[in-house]
């Protein structure tokens, strides 16, 4: 990897509650010792435990101002999509300048995030958004997203058990037996399987649903009690043995499957996604209604919009006596194991596109071609403009 004649930075994250970094000290090494420049901001490491004397013993230079790292940097790292910087007055986006490369989780088909792309692309900014990139053997070392969904779905299960009102494990007293909680994962992908082992571990009783059938095989192997949805999986699985995007008609269908067992479930967690699509709304507010007082839903899918109707983006409502967590950064409150594992993620991406000391944007590399979303001034992502389009309509 020969990065001599870039400049790198990395900045402190500005999202409420979002501790990750984008480089840690070990990554920040690599860079140097491959020639890079790296700019840090003062702070960015703080609520992963890395000091500012930690990125100057890797080689950085510390920057107190994030403007001079987006007026400097070849390429800016980070962890969240561009936000309104409230201490400089100014969208992130506007501090970005013509042909910067940004590596980060755009979320690029979330409706909330579309102006900001818009933005990316108005400003001439060369966009990468990791959670776009294809799940393919050659793309593991890359592939944040399957990394965070490893901590989101540990950590899920722990918030939820925070909040709900009742044991998890069964618990034999000497004035009775209380019955072990029931956990409901929707999705079991990486976020979800770790949903279930965590679950399991702290003496629930799982219960699992996928359309895949080898997503229920492995949610199976975990002793998960399985709800069939009722899907074919020929129109369920997708490239890369992710989900497909459902007509209407199936995710209805998908939905009745659900009733009875969100009726009976203690903890809901919601982790379906379909890549560069807006998340299918899997449980209505009828089945909210439906749920115990005092039950629990964890949206992991809430990026992507959510899988539940009433899940408020980045916040923790309660609703029908239900408390719906729709926090956006799950990692971020385990921000040194995720910090530790997105960065490397983004070393091995920055490797990929780097050649020879310059950026390579080489299309025809499935990889790239997967995560580019902006470039010479337009939304270039296919799935992303289908996305905008398809939501503009339905509006």
């Amino acid at each position: 990897m020969e990065l001599k004649g870039l400049t790198i930075g990395i900045l402190k994250e500005i999202m409420e509650n979002e501790n990750r970094v984008a480089g840690i000290p070990d990554t920040v090494k690599k860079m140097v010792d491959n020639g890079a420049k790296v700019l840090v901001e003062s702070g960015a490491g703080l609520g992963s435990f890395y000091t500012d004397a930690d990125y100057k013993n890797a080689g950085a230079e510390i920057i107190n101002d994030p403007e001079r790292i987006y007026n400097s940097a070849d390429a800016i790292l980070k962890v969240k999509e561009p936000l309104m910087n409230e201490a400089k007055n100014k969208h992130e986006v506007d501090m970005m300048k013509s042909n910067q490369v940004l590596i980060s989780f755009l979320h690029p088909s979330n409706p909330i995030n579309h102006d900001m792309v818009k933005k990316l692309a108005q400003k001439g900014v060369i966009g990468f958004s990791l959670d776009c990139i294809p799940r393919i053997s050659r793309a593991q070392s890359m592939d944040a997203l399957t990394s965070m969904s490893t901590v989101a779905g540990y950590k899920a299960i722990i918030s939820a058990a925070c909040r709900l009102p009742k044991f998890i494990p069964m618990i034999t007293t000497a004035v009775g037996m209380f019955r072990p909680a029931i956990v409901f994962v929707v999705g079991t992908g990486v976020a979800g399987l770790q949903s279930l082992a965590t679950a399991k571990r702290l003496g629930a009783e799982i219960y699992a649903a996928d359309v895949r059938p080898d997503a229920v095989e492995q949610s199976k192997s975990l002793g998960a009690k399985i709800i069939d949805t009722g899907v074919p999986p020929e129109i369920a699985i997708g490239e890369g043995g992710y989900a497909m995007h459902l007509p209407d008609e199936w995710i209805h269908k998908e939905r009745q499957s659900f009733h009875e067992i969100v009726k009976k479930a203690d903890i809901v967690v919601l982790s379906a996604l379909v890549p560069r699509k807006i998340a299918p709304i899997l449980v209505d507010e009828t089945m909210v209604r439906s749920m115990k007082p005092g039950s629990v839903i964890v949206d992991i899918a809430i990026d992507q919009g959510g899988n539940c109707e009433l899940t408020e983006s980045g916040m923790i409502c309660v609703k029908h006596n239900v408390a719906i967590d729709g926090t956006k950064n799950i990692p971020g409150s385990v921000a040194v194991s995720a910090s530790s594992m997105f960065a490397q993620n983004v070393l091995n991406f920055l490797s990929l596109i780097v050649k020879n000391g310059k950026i390579n944007i080489n299309k025809s590399d499935e990889i790239i071609a997967s995560a580019l979303i902006t470039e010479n001034g337009k939304i270039v992502n296919p799935d992303v403009l289908e996305e905008i389009a398809s939501y503009k309509e339905h509006r």
